[in-house]
């Protein structure tokens, strides 16, 4: 009886897709099948919101039936569930509401597609951290309303393997936001610590030595490793990913209006290790590989990072497979409504997105099975036909060479085809590009995008937009300290460095000096000598700059709800003033979204504008004075700015002058605007006061810029 009940068990296993075993934050998912190949579906950036309830309505009705038809080993939702944002978008803090509708879509998705829920996991992002004070507590709904929370995976990495017959696919989360989430917009970047750091190496190697299985390594998060910060012993999620040889990084929070092509490749380079600019999506040229190729377990320290659309507006959703240890994926979007039939070509790979690990294996042909074509396709219905195309564009425009129909293998969703892939051997790694048409009983037809690929192992060339640079390719947290204090050495030039040269050399820098000596240091220190006649200016100006260095800049609300207030300095937020000798300064570097803009945009204009008002005098005095044959110290003759009428020369250079002036009014009232924008956001987001909570931020600026006018008024 005992051997039949055992029969019985082993027969259920199986015929059953799937088998969840383990627990804690550490599970495992049996996948049955003979391909060695899985799937898994990625969502982000949801940002359900009160104020636009369709994300909701649309991603429950498409959603549930994508995943459906596609049936993925694992779902994953990779941060921003919900918005926390006012209708104008500058009060960033928690709304239950939000998450009930959250938890609510989610639970009618999970029914609707027939899916397991314990194959879903959410991840908390930085909107789903605005205003809360501390996970667990009253304002921490993320851990109340999502799926990890309900299904008790409450540390900050987790992890789940899904095992086929020969190979491990581990899949590991990581949850870096900040541990006390301050609200926007200063709660930007994501902040992993070094015991997070320790956390996610112990769950990256967990079968490094304790199974014989072939291991393939995912990670995925919220933020893009360019705005990720450093830990405070300057470790970074790059070197780990690096040291355990994952093989993707799946993280989302830029959205897609940044380009559709936000995706990074990392490499091992001691030379350029440290950098703070990666100027393209791969890090060194591609090429074939040069390792030994008989050494199939050679350790390659490299990984792809692939930031993922949003579905707030773009409606993305990614579908990746793992066949034979090999990644390829497809993101498309739903924004007419779920599709009838998507389809993933899983080899031969995407040139574009070629690892040097797998340069190697195309070389050696070790683990992989090149014979057949293979194309994963998903459909609501029957489908009729698969047909792959390849084309060749050798010769300028691209034209059919190879045409062959599919056949469904024992995995009802993979297609094969067998074909000569030494035929396709060549240098050019985007001559060759496959293309996958499906047709079903209802005569639709469905045809890939074209893809190029290389048999051979070459790199296709993949460049990002300015756009996409700037966001994936610059060590934002890196690169704070370094913008920062670049503009204070510019102002030092600019008010410092002439102020030396004045005491030094004890000369008379006028306007007349700087026509005869023409040069950027005679104009600035000509400048500068037009400043300092005016009374107090210099001085008002470097009180100002210090001030920005030495004192708070706001004070305000950076929680959800709470009477406690916090103040901000350059340095990040202080909301803990227990220990006033040993402050601790958070939020940084996600403070430069409010530094920086203030610093160049606010600041250093105003500088510029002031010093060009003090030139403009200069020179309106000097055309004067020569025109009256008077010297620039007898004052007094003249009343006015307009009081030289003595010929037509007077009068034109008056009306010179008048446009300029108004031109330079028209420039510092667009700094003022701007300022006030800013201060209007800030009073916003932080519930302020400016005369109460930011009088020195919000009024310096202006009443600096209307002091100058006033004092440059007359001759």
């Amino acid at each position: 009886m005992m051997d039949t009940m055992m029969m019985m068990l082993l027969i259920l296993v199986f015929f059953c897709h799937k088998c969840k075993c383990g627990g804690g934050n550490r599970e495992i998912i049996q996948v049955t099948g003979e391909n060695d190949l899985v799937w898994i579906v990625q969502l982000s950036d949801l940002h359900f919101s009160v104020h636009h309830p369709e994300r909701a309505l649309d991603f429950q009705k498409f959603v549930s039936s994508t995943l459906s038809i596609i049936n993925p080993s694992l779902v994953l939702l990779t941060g921003d569930l919900t918005d926390g944002k006012s209708k104008d978008h500058l009060v960033m803090k928690q709304n239950e509401e939000e998450w009930m509708e959250y938890q609510n879509t989610m639970e009618n998705v999970i029914t609707m597609s027939g899916l397991d829920r314990n194959i879903f996991y959410d991840l908390r992002g930085n909107h789903d951290n605005f205003g809360v004070p501390t996970v667990g507590g009253a304002f921490d709904f993320f851990s109340n309303y999502s799926i990890t929370g309900q299904l008790g995976r409450s540390q900050s990495v987790n992890s789940v393997t899904l095992q086929t017959s020969s190979r491990n696919h581990l899949f590991v989360s990581l949850d870096s936001t900040m541990a006390t989430g301050l609200r926007g917009p200063t709660n930007l970047f994501g902040h992993p610590t070094d015991q997070l750091l320790t956390e996610l190496s112990s769950h990256l190697s967990q079968w490094d030595s304790t199974s014989a299985k072939i291991l393939t390594k995912i990670v995925f998060g919220h933020f893009p490793l360019s705005f990720s910060a450093p830990t405070n012993s300057k470790k970074n999620l790059k070197q780990i990913f690096l040291n355990q040889s994952i093989t993707a990084y799946l993280c989302g929070h830029l959205h897609s209006k940044f380009g559709k092509n936000l995706k990074r490749h990392h490499e091992v380079d001691y030379e350029t290790d440290g950098n703070l600019i990666q100027l393209n999506v791969h890090q060194k040229k591609g090429s074939s590989s040069n390792k030994n190729c008989q050494n199939d377990d050679q350790k390659v320290n490299e990984f792809w990072e692939l930031e993922m659309g949003d579905w707030r507006k773009s409606r993305a959703i990614r579908v990746m497979a793992i066949d034979k240890g090999h990644v390829s994926f497809i993101d498309t979007d739903l924004k007419t409504g779920s599709k009838e039939i998507l389809i993933l070509p899983t080899y031969p790979l995407d040139s574009r997105y070629l690892s040097t690990n797998m340069l190697n294996k195309y070389g050696c042909q070790s683990t992989e099975d090149p014979s057949h074509i293979r194309a994963l396709v998903f459909s609501s219905s029957i489908i009729a036909s698969v047909k792959v195309k390849i084309h060749d564009s050798s010769r300028g425009d691209l034209y059919l060479i190879l045409e062959a129909s599919m056949t469904m293998s024992r995995n009802d969703n993979l297609y094969t085809v067998p074909w000569n892939s030494q035929a396709f051997v060549d240098p050019s790694p985007s001559r060759y590009w496959l293309e996958i048409e499906a047709v079903d009983i209802n005569d639709q037809i469905v045809s890939t995008e074209l893809m190029p690929f290389s048999i051979n192992g070459l790199r296709a060339d993949l460049s990002w937009t300015w756009k996409e640079f700037f966001v994936m390719g610059c060590e934002w947290a890196e690169l704070y300290y370094p913008i920062f204090w670049s503009f204070y050495f510019l102002v030092a030039v600019i008010l410092i460095l002439p102020k030396i040269i004045i005491s030094l050399w004890k000369k008379q820098y006028t306007y007349k000096y700087f026509m005869a000596n023409k040069g950027v240091i005679s104009g600035l220190t000509w400048v500068f000598s037009e400043l300092d006649n005016i009374p107090f200016l210099w001085k008002l100006m470097i009180a100002y700059l210090l001030y920005l260095l030495l004192c708070p800049w706001i004070s305000g609300q950076v929680f959800t709800d709470s009477s406690d207030r916090g103040y901000m300095t350059y340095k990040g937020w202080v909301v803990n003033f227990d220990d006033l000798k040993h402050l601790e300064f958070i939020g940084f570097p996600d403070i430069m979204v409010v530094v920086i803009p203030h610093l160049y945009f606010v600041v250093l204009p105003a500088i510029i504008v002031t010093g060009a008002v003090a030139a403009e005098r200069a020179v309106y005095q000097d055309n004067i004075y020569s025109h009256s044959g008077k010297k620039r110290d007898d004052y007094g003759v003249y009343d006015g700015r307009s009081k030289s009428k003595n010929h037509i020369g007077g009068q034109i250079l008056r009306k010179l002058s008048e446009w300029a002036r108004s031109i330079l009014v028209i420039f510092s009232l667009v700094v003022c605007w701007r300022h006030f924008k800013n201060c209007w956001a800030l009073m916003k987001a932080f519930e302020m006061n400016p005369l109460v909570h930011f009088p020195f931020y919000s009024l310096s600026i202006p009443l600096l810029l209307a002091y100058v006018f006033y004092k440059t008024k007359r001759l």
